[in-house]
């Protein structure tokens, strides 16, 4: 696919998806991302062709222009949309499928100084919450999704959702249609719920020695931590 093909394709998803377009002028004026990606379409072209120096001018005038730091040597698939836009950094040897959806802030950063492969892969369909960080040569699976300023240091797999610092993976399937970012589980909240539970039931046990007590509430107990231990 040709640089234009595809920068007219970015322009097309965006007038298809986002709800808060109401006219072409907003395109210009409010779509930093959008124009950090045009840009980064031109460079990469540019950067493939050997013309490195180029590239690098042009990446920096989009930094400068749009607060988005997008390496040219990047490889970025089709109808990506950077929403919002600011304080985007995407690394040299980052690799994003089709159909990703970013949000303000977020980092496709590295974690060592060695050449090669340092920077992650996002596959396709994948949304990454404001203010994320995905760090080194790793893996997002394919429809998965990056909550709000999580910290992401290892693989997530496909259909699922990683949340908190360091991130913790949710084996539970996301329809990326749906951003729910408020939906998105706490799981630290759910083991505290289940150990105050039980704690309660310890006490109020022990201080009327009301064994039938413990054997009532186990049950639900044990459905409770078993379905956090999944959640993992």
């Amino acid at each position: 696919m040709s640089v234009f093909k595809s920068i007219r394709e970015d322009f097309a998803n965006v007038k298809s998806n986002d709800p808060a377009l109401h006219s072409n002028i907003e395109l210009i004026f409010n779509y930093p991302g959008l124009w950090a990606t045009s840009f980064y379409r031109v460079a990469h072209k540019l950067h493939n062709k050997n013309f490195k120096i180029l590239s690098r001018v042009i990446s920096g005038i989009a930094q400068f222009l749009t607060s988005i730091d997008i390496h040219p040597s990047a490889q970025i698939g089709k109808r990506f949309f950077i929403d919002h836009g600011v304080g985007v950094v995407i690394g040299e040897t980052a690799v994003i499928g089709d159909d990703v959806l970013i949000y303000q802030q977020v980092t496709l950063g590295g974690v060592s100084l060695s050449k090669g492969k340092r920077h992650p892969t996002v596959e396709n369909n994948v949304v990454i919450g404001a203010g994320a960080k995905v760090l080194g040569n790793i893996t997002i699976g394919e429809n998965s999704k990056v909550g709000a300023n999580s910290v992401v240091l290892k693989d997530v797999p496909a259909n699922s959702t990683a949340i908190g610092v360091p991130a913790k993976i949710i084996q539970r399937g996301m329809d990326r249609s749906q951003l729910s970012h408020n939906k998105i589980p706490d799981i630290d909240k759910e083991i505290f719920d289940y150990l105050v539970k039980r704690i309660a039931v310890l006490e109020e046990t022990i201080k009327t020695g009301n064994t039938a007590l413990m054997e009532k509430e186990e049950h639900e107990l044990e459905e409770i931590y078993e379905a956090f231990i999944k959640s993992m």
